[in-house]
Formats: C-alpha cells, structure tokens, sequence
C-alpha cells in the first residue's frame, strides 16, 4: 500500500509541476505576443519544443510512436525536439482534445473517439464496427476514397487543433478470461473497449467498462474486469494482457483501428514548412512499421504463441454481427450529413473489394 501511495503522489507531483510549468509557458507566450513575439522568436533561434502525448502504454509505445520520434529528433537536427509521453501520463485520455486545444499539450497521438473529439466524424475513429477487414483498407480510404477531405473538412471547424493524418493498427479481437464460443458467452460480460465499439458490442449484452489504460491488467485479475476487445493479439502479448487472460476469440468487429495525429493549431502554424514535412514523414514512417508488425505479429502469435487458447464463434453465427453493424452504420449516418458520406463512402468500398474478390475478400 504503501508503494502505491508513493507512486500516486509522485504521479500527482508530476502533473502538478507539468501544468504549473504549462500555465507559466502560456503566460509568457500571451505576454509576448502583445511586444510583437513573432520577431524576437525568429531572432532568438532557439529549439522549439513539443510535448507529444499518444493513447499508448510505455510497452506498446515502443512500436507505435517511439521510432518514429526518435528518428524526428535525430533528423531535426536540434532545432527541434519532441518530448513523448505515455497514455493518461500528463492528462487522462478523455482529456486531451481540450488540452490540446489549450495548449498545455503541444500533439496528440490517438483515435479521435478516446478523445472526445468535438466533431461528428469521431465516431469512425477507433473501431468502427466492420468498417474494415484488412489494415490496407483504411489508407485506401482515406487516401483514394475520400475520407482525407471530409476529417479536414470537420477539423477546419474546429478552433486550435490541426488534423493532421491517419492510419491504421492492428484489429479487434476479445481477450477473455473464460472461452467465448457463441454469442451467448458474451452476455454480461464486462469488457474494456473504445466507446463506440462499446456502445455496439452493448447489443450483444457485453458490459463497457471505461477505466484508464495502466488499470486494465490489474482489473482483470481481480475480476472487475472479464475481458478486453481493445486489440488483437500482438498487443495483447506486448503489454501484457495475454498473462492475466486464457483465450482469444479469432472474430473480429474491425479488421483495423483507425488512429490520427494531432497538433495545437498555432504551435503547428509556428512550424517551418521543411519541419512540418519532416513531421509528417515521420507519420507515415510510423504507420509503414505498424502495418508489417501488426500483420505478421497476428499470424504468429495465433500460430506460435503458448498463452491464450484460440476460440471462434461459427460463422453463421457471426454473420448476424456483420448484419447488426449495417443496421449501426445507417443509424450513425441518420446524425448528420457528414456521417452520411462517410457511412456512404464505406459502403461503397465494401461494394468494390467483394466485387473484387480474393484477396480482397475471400467471401
């Protein structure tokens, strides 16, 4: 107990100091500006520097960011470095749109769902039931289908946060501590997910459990918590999720989650247009290594890996899912026009990768 305390107060003392230094750094940055800062910034030719928080555990991190922002402070070649911090470890998740936008945090690595993203689209970050099959589907959507215009067309509505991108990571899949064989074994199970996935899989009886990210593993080794539907298995052996649960269900309600980046509006506007550009090769740099790590980490740990036990709901019995999520869709796109043309848009590319075939649909 007392261990725990110690580190509640420590990790208490940090976000004190943190937001104490914020709210200094914003009272000089108000002060400045009235003497005409943008001169004595040029002139000063300090290093600029960010603080960058993602949705991801120190663990995870290592693969889903880390690399990335290692490479961009090496290639920046100090004018510029990026300071990354871990899930809920300068502010909860829940939180960081509204910090960002304040400017206590400078970027953000997240699904825009987690974050309450004040934006209709966010509901298609995170999972999205059955949006996607495979990872390569989401940079063809956003890339040659059109979903890169609409979530800057959202985000452009929106004061002081800059959209600056999307990929994919890694499917959904339940990680349980008892075997899920139908759809009856998830009734009153209680599940940590993303909200939206959440309010889906509510209809199916599963219990959306909301807790912070460092908690879940603990959680469910002392049953408040009979499950998670936050990954597939890679994760779940990286982070240590596959210790504490004894089975993997194979189905999955997404093929990929849907991530972003973001960033203050003026601290990205601050920018030089070559670090802009390095900034987001170091984007796409991040979304290249997960789209291999995730791939062939499923495949091998469902083959090779010794601690959770495969399991699969029949897939006429799955099919009901897939048929319940269309009705979803319809009822997300009945919220606004620009739901619509998104809901629109994945039907369409659903329409177009069946046609097509294998490998693009082997059903």
């Amino acid at each position: 107990m007392t261990d725990k305390k110690d580190k509640d107060i420590n990790e208490s003392n940090t976000r004190r100091d943190f937001l104490k230094k914020a709210g200094a750094a914003s009272a000089a940055v108000v002060g400045t500006s009235v003497l005409g800062a943008p001169a004595v910034h040029a002139a000063s030719n300090k290093k600029i520097k960010w603080r960058l928080q993602t949705y991801a555990g120190p663990a995870l991190a290592e693969h889903v960011i880390k690399p990335s922002i290692d490479a961009f402070n090496k290639v920046a070649n100090g004018e510029m470095e990026i300071e990354l911090y871990y899930a809920d470890q300068l502010v909860p998740t829940g939180e960081l749109f509204r910090a960002m936008q304040r400017g206590t945090i400078d970027a953000v690595q997240s699904d825009d769902d987690s974050i309450a993203a004040p934006v209709d689209i966010s509901v298609f970050g995170g999972y999205f039931p059955f949006a996607s099959r495979y990872s390569l589907d989401v940079p063809v959507l956003f890339n040659q289908y059109g979903l890169n215009e609409i979530w800057e067309e959202a985000y452009s509505e929106v004061e002081g946060v800059t959209w600056l991108g999307a990929g994919s990571w890694d499917p959904c899949n339940f990680a349980t501590v008892e075997p899920i064989n139908s759809l009856a074994d998830l009734k009153g199970k209680r599940v940590f997910t993303f909200p939206t996935a959440g309010k889906f899989l509510s209809r199916f009886g599963v219990v959306p459990v909301t807790l912070p990210w460092e908690d879940i593993e603990v959680a469910v080794q002392t049953g408040e918590l009979d499950g998670i539907a936050w990954s597939g298995i890679t994760e779940d052996y990286t982070v240590g999720w596959a210790d504490v649960t004894n089975y993997f269900l194979t189905n999955n309600i997404s093929g990929a989650w849907v991530g972003s980046y973001f960033a203050n509006s003026d601290r990205w506007n601050e920018l030089p247009e070559h670090l802009q550009t390095l900034f987001k090769l170091c984007m796409d740099s991040s979304h290249y290594y997960r789209q291999h790590w995730y791939w062939g980490g499923e495949a091998h740990l469902r083959t090779s890996g010794t601690k959770m036990k495969l399991t699969s709901i029949p897939d006429a019995e799955w099919a009901t899912v897939e048929a319940e999520a269309h009705k979803f869709w319809d009822e997300i796109a009945a919220k606004s026009e620009r739901n619509a043309r998104v809901v629109k848009i994945l039907k369409e590319y659903s329409a177009v990768m069946e046609k097509a075939g294998k490998p693009y649909r082997c059903s």
